[in-house]
């Protein structure tokens, strides 16, 4: 689904398949509390990347992994 804002549009399907494959690698390995409420941080860290250029789901999930873990917020 995209949704356009101002000028920008925002494919909220990638995001959204991306934060589902960082979640869920971040639960299973501790890092996140395994509950359904959204972790913001990672959330947020998810849009910044997408917003700078990157489109690929996965390539979004893994350096959103990365950084999460490095404790840095993109």
């Amino acid at each position: 689904m995209l949704v356009e804002r101002g000028i920008q549009v925002m494919n909220f399907e990638v995001v959204g398949d991306a934060y589902s494959i960082a979640s869920n690698y971040l639960r299973k390995s501790g890092a996140i509390a395994d509950t359904l409420v959204t972790d913001e941080r990672l959330l947020t860290i998810i849009v910044k990347m997408f917003r700078r250029g990157e489109f690929n789901r996965l390539r979004l999930a893994n350096k959103a992994i990365a950084t999460f873990e490095a404790g840095a917020l993109a």
